[in-house]
Protein backbone atom coordinates (compact mmCIF):
# COMPACT_ATOMS: atom_id res chain seq x y z
CA UNK A 1 0.00 0.00 0.00
CA UNK A 2 1.29 3.45 -0.98
CA UNK A 3 0.11 6.29 1.27
CA UNK A 4 -0.41 9.41 -0.80
CA UNK A 5 -1.57 13.03 -0.78
CA UNK A 6 -3.05 15.06 -3.64
CA UNK A 7 -2.08 18.73 -4.06
CA UNK A 8 -3.93 21.14 -6.38
CA UNK A 9 -5.36 24.63 -5.86
CA UNK A 10 -8.46 23.83 -7.97
CA UNK A 11 -11.16 21.85 -6.17
CA UNK A 12 -12.50 20.26 -9.37
CA UNK A 13 -9.04 18.97 -10.23
CA UNK A 14 -8.68 17.60 -6.69
CA UNK A 15 -12.05 15.84 -6.95
CA UNK A 16 -11.07 14.19 -10.25
CA UNK A 17 -7.70 13.18 -8.84
CA UNK A 18 -9.35 11.72 -5.74
CA UNK A 19 -11.69 9.66 -7.93
CA UNK A 20 -8.71 8.23 -9.84
CA UNK A 21 -6.77 7.45 -6.67
CA UNK A 22 -9.69 5.52 -5.21
CA UNK A 23 -9.73 3.27 -8.29
CA UNK A 24 -6.15 2.13 -7.69
CA UNK A 25 -6.22 -0.66 -5.07
CA UNK A 26 -2.67 -0.14 -3.79
CA UNK A 27 -3.12 3.59 -3.10
CA UNK A 28 -4.36 5.04 0.19
CA UNK A 29 -5.36 8.71 0.00
CA UNK A 30 -4.35 10.31 3.29
CA UNK A 31 -5.24 13.93 2.52
CA UNK A 32 -6.10 16.43 -0.21
CA UNK A 33 -4.29 19.79 -0.10
CA UNK A 34 -5.06 23.13 -1.76
CA UNK A 35 -1.53 24.54 -1.55
CA UNK A 36 2.08 23.65 -0.74
CA UNK A 37 1.75 24.81 2.88
CA UNK A 38 -0.92 22.17 3.47
CA UNK A 39 1.24 19.63 1.62
CA UNK A 40 4.20 20.31 3.89
CA UNK A 41 1.99 19.93 6.96
CA UNK A 42 0.59 16.63 5.65
CA UNK A 43 4.10 15.36 5.00
CA UNK A 44 5.12 16.21 8.57
CA UNK A 45 2.02 14.67 10.16
CA UNK A 46 1.89 11.35 8.33
CA UNK A 47 4.06 8.74 6.68
CA UNK A 48 3.61 9.68 3.02
CA UNK A 49 5.04 7.58 0.20
CA UNK A 50 3.71 9.41 -2.85
CA UNK A 51 2.61 12.97 -3.71
CA UNK A 52 0.40 13.91 -6.66
CA UNK A 53 1.39 17.52 -7.27
CA UNK A 54 0.10 20.34 -9.46
CA UNK A 55 2.73 22.85 -10.62
CA UNK A 56 1.07 26.24 -11.00
CA UNK A 57 -0.26 27.25 -7.59
CA UNK A 58 -0.36 30.52 -5.62
CA UNK A 59 2.77 31.18 -3.57
CA UNK A 60 5.26 28.34 -3.96
CA UNK A 61 4.99 26.30 -7.15
CA UNK A 62 5.01 22.53 -7.15
CA UNK A 63 8.54 22.47 -8.58
CA UNK A 64 9.81 24.85 -5.89
CA UNK A 65 8.16 22.71 -3.22
CA UNK A 66 9.84 19.53 -4.46
CA UNK A 67 13.21 21.27 -4.56
CA UNK A 68 12.75 22.48 -0.97
CA UNK A 69 12.19 19.02 0.51
CA UNK A 70 15.10 17.51 2.42
CA UNK A 71 13.54 14.07 2.59
CA UNK A 72 11.88 13.83 -0.81
CA UNK A 73 8.87 11.56 -1.26
CA UNK A 74 8.05 10.10 -4.66
CA UNK A 75 6.20 12.71 -6.74
CA UNK A 76 3.92 12.45 -9.77
CA UNK A 77 3.38 15.86 -11.37
CA UNK A 78 -0.06 16.53 -12.85
CA UNK A 79 -0.35 19.77 -14.79
CA UNK A 80 -1.86 21.46 -17.83
CA UNK A 81 1.55 22.78 -18.92
CA UNK A 82 3.90 20.61 -20.97
CA UNK A 83 6.72 23.18 -20.77
CA UNK A 84 7.68 22.15 -17.22
CA UNK A 85 8.35 18.50 -18.06
CA UNK A 86 12.13 18.83 -18.32
CA UNK A 87 12.36 20.64 -14.98
CA UNK A 88 10.18 17.98 -13.41
CA UNK A 89 12.36 15.12 -14.57
CA UNK A 90 15.46 17.03 -13.47
CA UNK A 91 13.93 16.80 -9.98
CA UNK A 92 13.59 13.02 -10.47
CA UNK A 93 9.81 12.88 -10.34
CA UNK A 94 8.21 9.50 -10.97
CA UNK A 95 6.10 10.72 -13.88
CA UNK A 96 4.69 13.84 -15.55
CA UNK A 97 1.00 13.74 -16.47
CA UNK A 98 -0.79 16.30 -18.64
CA UNK A 99 -4.37 17.25 -17.80
CA UNK A 100 -6.86 15.88 -18.60
CA UNK A 101 -5.41 12.55 -17.46
CA UNK A 102 -7.00 9.29 -18.57
CA UNK A 103 -7.43 6.59 -15.94
CA UNK A 104 -5.25 4.25 -18.00
CA UNK A 105 -2.37 6.75 -18.06
CA UNK A 106 -2.87 7.50 -14.37
CA UNK A 107 -2.65 3.82 -13.42
CA UNK A 108 0.51 3.45 -15.52
CA UNK A 109 2.17 6.24 -13.51
CA UNK A 110 1.03 4.69 -10.23
CA UNK A 111 2.45 1.31 -11.22
CA UNK A 112 5.76 3.01 -11.93
CA UNK A 113 5.72 4.49 -8.42
CA UNK A 114 4.99 1.09 -6.91
CA UNK A 115 7.92 -0.43 -8.79
CA UNK A 116 10.23 2.37 -7.66
CA UNK A 117 9.30 2.08 -4.00
CA UNK A 118 12.40 0.72 -2.27
CA UNK A 119 12.16 -2.59 -0.49
CA UNK A 120 13.15 -1.93 3.10
CA UNK A 121 12.82 -5.42 4.56
CA UNK A 122 16.58 -5.94 4.38
CA UNK A 123 17.59 -2.27 4.37
CA UNK A 124 20.26 -1.29 6.87
CA UNK A 125 22.67 1.40 7.99
CA UNK A 126 25.77 1.61 10.18
CA UNK A 127 26.27 3.58 13.41
CA UNK A 128 29.37 4.32 15.45
CA UNK A 129 29.48 2.54 18.81
CA UNK A 130 32.66 3.20 20.78
CA UNK A 131 35.39 2.45 18.22
CA UNK A 132 33.33 0.17 15.98
CA UNK A 133 30.70 0.42 13.25
CA UNK A 134 27.55 -1.55 14.09
CA UNK A 135 25.10 -2.64 11.41
CA UNK A 136 21.42 -1.88 12.14
CA UNK A 137 18.77 -3.60 10.00
CA UNK A 138 15.54 -1.60 9.70
CA UNK A 139 13.24 -4.56 10.31
CA UNK A 140 15.06 -5.35 13.57
CA UNK A 141 14.29 -1.96 15.17
CA UNK A 142 11.52 -1.89 17.79
CA UNK A 143 11.84 1.72 18.94
CA UNK A 144 14.32 4.57 19.27
CA UNK A 145 14.79 6.90 22.23
CA UNK A 146 16.48 10.29 21.98
CA UNK A 147 18.79 11.59 24.73
CA UNK A 148 20.18 15.04 23.86
CA UNK A 149 22.97 14.33 21.35
CA UNK A 150 22.60 10.54 21.58
CA UNK A 151 20.00 7.97 20.65
CA UNK A 152 19.23 4.50 21.99
CA UNK A 153 18.19 2.00 19.32
CA UNK A 154 16.19 -0.86 20.83
CA UNK A 155 16.24 -4.01 18.70
CA UNK A 156 13.62 -6.75 18.77
CA UNK A 157 14.56 -9.56 21.13
CA UNK A 158 17.62 -7.70 22.47
CA UNK A 159 17.50 -6.24 25.98
CA UNK A 160 20.47 -3.87 25.69
CA UNK A 161 20.05 -0.93 23.29
CA UNK A 162 22.61 0.27 20.78
CA UNK A 163 23.75 3.74 21.87
CA UNK A 164 25.25 6.10 19.33
CA UNK A 165 25.88 9.82 18.93
CA UNK A 166 23.13 11.03 16.59
CA UNK A 167 20.18 13.43 16.69
CA UNK A 168 16.55 12.33 16.43
CA UNK A 169 15.99 14.34 13.24
CA UNK A 170 18.98 12.64 11.62
CA UNK A 171 17.80 9.12 12.41
CA UNK A 172 14.21 10.01 11.49
CA UNK A 173 15.34 11.08 8.02
CA UNK A 174 17.23 7.79 7.59
CA UNK A 175 14.25 5.56 8.40
CA UNK A 176 11.99 4.24 5.61
CA UNK A 177 8.70 6.09 5.18
CA UNK A 178 5.69 4.14 6.39
CA UNK A 179 7.63 1.73 8.61
CA UNK A 180 8.27 4.08 11.54
CA UNK A 181 6.36 6.86 13.27
CA UNK A 182 7.51 9.74 15.49
CA UNK A 183 5.19 9.89 18.52
CA UNK A 184 7.18 12.17 20.84
CA UNK A 185 10.18 14.48 20.63
CA UNK A 186 12.16 11.67 22.26
CA UNK A 187 10.59 8.56 20.67
CA UNK A 188 10.25 6.91 17.27
CA UNK A 189 8.58 3.50 17.10
CA UNK A 190 8.35 0.72 14.54
CA UNK A 191 4.75 0.57 13.32
CA UNK A 192 4.75 -3.24 13.19
CA UNK A 193 5.98 -3.40 16.80
CA UNK A 194 2.95 -1.53 18.19
CA UNK A 195 0.74 -3.88 20.19
CA UNK A 196 -1.84 -1.43 21.51
CA UNK A 197 -2.65 2.26 21.96
CA UNK A 198 -4.20 3.59 25.15
CA UNK A 199 -4.92 7.27 25.85
CA UNK A 200 -1.53 9.01 25.79
CA UNK A 201 0.63 5.91 25.38
CA UNK A 202 1.70 3.27 22.89
CA UNK A 203 2.52 -0.21 24.12
CA UNK A 204 5.18 -2.39 22.54
CA UNK A 205 4.68 -5.54 24.55
CA UNK A 206 5.37 -4.50 28.15
CA UNK A 207 7.11 -1.29 27.11
CA UNK A 208 5.07 1.92 27.39
CA UNK A 209 5.98 4.83 25.08
CA UNK A 210 4.46 8.30 25.67
CA UNK A 211 2.60 10.10 22.88
CA UNK A 212 2.81 13.91 22.82
CA UNK A 213 0.08 16.25 21.55
CA UNK A 214 2.33 17.46 18.74
CA UNK A 215 2.48 14.00 17.12
CA UNK A 216 -1.04 12.83 17.97
CA UNK A 217 -2.45 13.58 14.50
CA UNK A 218 0.06 11.27 12.83
CA UNK A 219 -0.84 8.49 15.25
CA UNK A 220 -4.57 9.00 14.66
CA UNK A 221 -3.95 8.77 10.91
CA UNK A 222 -2.10 5.50 11.51
CA UNK A 223 -5.07 3.97 13.35
CA UNK A 224 -7.31 4.69 10.35
CA UNK A 225 -4.93 3.09 7.90
CA UNK A 226 -5.50 -0.52 6.75
CA UNK A 227 -2.81 -3.09 7.43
Amino acid sequence: MLRCIAVDDEQLALDLLEDNIRQVPFLELVKTCRNTVEATRALEEGNIDLVFMDIQMPGMTGLQWINAQVRKPMVILITAYEKYALQGFDLEVVDYLLKPVSLERFIKACNRARELRPSTDEGFFFVHVDYSLVKIVFKDIAWIEGLKDYIKIYLKGVSKPVITRMGMKTIEDMLPTGRFIRVHKSYIVSVESIHSIRKNSIFLGETEIPVSDHYRAALQALTRRPG
